[in-house]
Order: C-alpha cells, then sequence, then structure tokens
C-alpha cells in the first residue's frame, strides 16, 4: 500500500464514485477528498467508522492501515532506520504486558 489516501482513491474508484459522491457519502467537501488522496491533507480518524461503513471493511483493519501510514511517515520523515518498527513492536508488547489484568484464580 503505497499511501492511506492511496487507499482510499483506489476504494474508492473500485465503486466508480467520483470524489464528489465520495465526499457527499463521508461528509467532506471534493477538494478535501483531493487532497487527501494526494497525501497533502491527512484524513481524519474521527471518519474512520463511517468509512470502514461505506467500504464494507472492518474497522480494525482501517485502524491498522490509518495508523500504520502514520508512523511509517513520521519514522521516514525522522530519518529512522527500519528497526524502529521492530523496537515499536516490542514496545507495544511490553505495553500490552503490563496493562493486562490478571484473572483471579478460585479454587474449590
Amino acid at each position: 500500500m503505497a499511501s492511506f489516501g492511496h487507499y482510499i482513491k483506489t476504494e474508492r474508484e473500485k465503486r466508480e464514485w467520483t470524489q464528489t459522491d465520495f465526499g457527499a457519502k463521508i461528509g467532506i467537501n471534493s477538494s478535501a477528498i483531493s487532497r487527501i488522496e494526494n497525501g497533502t491533507q491527512k484524513f481524519s480518524k474521527s471518519k474512520l467508522a463511517k468509512l470502514s461503513e461505506l467500504f464494507q471493511v472492518e474497522l480494525q483493519e482501517l485502524t491498522d492501515l490509518f495508523y500504520a501510514d502514520k508512523f511509517a511517515l513520521e519514522a521516514y520523515e525522522n530519518h529512522c532506520s527500519d528497526k524502529v518498527f521492530v523496537v515499536a513492536e516490542d514496545n507495544v508488547k511490553y505495553i500490552k504486558s503490563t496493562n493486562t489484568r490478571q484473572a483471579e484464580l478460585k479454587f474449590k
């Protein structure tokens, strides 16, 4: 995937929606849709649920694509090595493990 904006454009075109059609469905004007698709404007995370409904894809899949694009761009702009993603994955595992509550065991 090139970018989240490219994903939106591809999915919109599959449905043969113009930018105006798509904008009306999601509540964004067509010039903003153009900027989102070409990467000069970011898509609002508050619209992910509506996008999921329109494209008939799982919200989690869109959320993952949205943040992956955001993280990749941030890493690129800050000249990070590819190792940053391995470190980030390890950090997520650590955060999950420290925020998991242990189940209470009951013995008879």
